[in-house]
């Protein structure tokens, strides 16, 4: 007995000391910080040159062709060997074009100007495109090394002025989508053979248009001067024209009798101009061959009087509040009881577009009366 309270003395020791100091609780461990990414140091960068950054690098080489006068950087097709095809392959200049090509294809580059030594043995060429590049002048002493060029096109560059010297055998001449806001005096006078020209899309002003600009365009069918800056109507156009468009202008008033000195006029476009029925003398547009009339986006309130022979009428998104069908009939209702008898009198108008106005269906009967062969009318 003795020896176990022995045994059993020092462990009741040992729980009483333990109880009676207070336990310590474990301290939250504080999270180290991080050590900051050390700066890295800044070197200068020099500034890149424009070339590598903002153009496309040319294309590689093609493959030698058989024709050894044939520039690397361009097609020469064995089927076509007056054919030069350098066209969308990023080229900066123009190569030297061998004297055997008559249709020379240079679009869609990044060309600035056209050196004389590329030109100086392409004296035969007669077809040039040179659409969208980045050409601001030609150099006269260019066009003067070809006589027999043709077809000349240049839309889509940085042209200020129209180049002047053009070949006297030139047809067709488009200088859209360019800057120009200048004609040369006398720039036209030699193109006796040129049937299109176009301008659209230019700087150009009535300031511009001088009563000789178009001199000399004895054998002009198309003339293209919309999206420009004009006010007045062209003065002094050439008598042949068959197509004229002046869309996207700010044209207000048309001279008195102004169409009546084209006789083979056929197709009119005069959309988005600031046209009302105060400038448009009576009559305008009754010329005996004209097919279509565009004079859609204008403040025009009446139909204006057409001849018998017109096929389409465009007059939507102006302000025409009613239309009376016997009042713009180019002949007298009474006359087409029997119409069959008659073709060569009826009206041919067969497209009349109205909508965009102050009208609502349904469609005058006396209108439908008149034009019976009027296959489709919007209102």
């Amino acid at each position: 007995m003795k020896s176990s309270l022995c045994w059993l003395l020092p462990l009741l020791i040992l729980a009483s000391v333990a109880q009676g100091q207070p336990t310590r609780r474990p301290r939250p461990s504080r999270p180290r910080p991080r050590p900051r990414p050390r700066p890295t140091p800044r070197f200068f960068q020099p500034h890149e040159p424009s070339e590598p950054t903002d153009l496309p690098p040319p294309l590689p080489p093609g493959p030698p062709s058989i024709f050894p006068d044939c520039p690397r950087e361009c097609y020469c097709p064995h089927d076509f060997p007056s054919a030069l095809y350098c066209d969308s392959r990023n080229l900066r200049k123009v190569p030297v074009i061998p004297s055997r090509i008559h249709y020379l294809y240079l679009q869609n580059n990044f060309i600035t100007e056209l050196p004389v030594e590329s030109f100086k043995n392409a004296t035969d060429l007669r077809w040039v495109n040179l659409d969208n590049n980045r050409i601001r002048k030609v150099d006269q002493k260019v066009l003067e090394k070809l006589p027999s060029l043709a077809f000349l096109y240049m839309e889509k560059n940085e042209l200020a002025e129209v180049p002047s010297a053009l070949p006297r055998n030139l047809e067709q001449l488009r200088l859209s989508q360019n800057r120009i806001s200048r004609i040369p005096p006398g720039a036209f006078s030699k193109l006796e053979n040129l049937l299109l020209l176009d301008l659209q899309h230019n700087r150009l002003s009535d300031i511009v248009l001088k009563p000789d600009t178009f001199q000399g365009l004895k054998s002009l069918m198309q003339l293209n001067l919309a999206h420009n800056t004009l006010k007045k109507m062209p003065p002094k156009v050439p008598t042949a024209i068959h197509q004229l468009y002046l869309d996207s202008n700010e044209i207000e008033t048309i001279p008195n009798g102004y169409f009546k000195a084209f006789p083979n006029l056929a197709f009119i476009h005069l959309n988005y101009n600031r046209l009302s029925d105060r400038g448009l003398p009576k009559n305008s547009f009754n010329i005996s061959n004209l097919l279509v009339l565009h004079l859609a986006h204008n403040k025009i309130s009446n139909v204006p009087a057409f001849s018998n022979k017109l096929e389409h009428l465009y007059l939507n998104n102006n302000s025409i509040e009613k239309i009376n069908g016997t009042q713009i009939c180019p002949n007298n209702l009474v006359s087409f009881h029997d119409f069959s008898s008659d073709l060569e009198n009826v009206p041919h108008l067969r497209y009349l577009r109205l909508d965009g106005n102050h009208l609502k269906p349904p469609i005058p009967l006396d209108l439908m009366m008149c034009f019976r062969l009027l296959q489709s009318v919007v209102i």
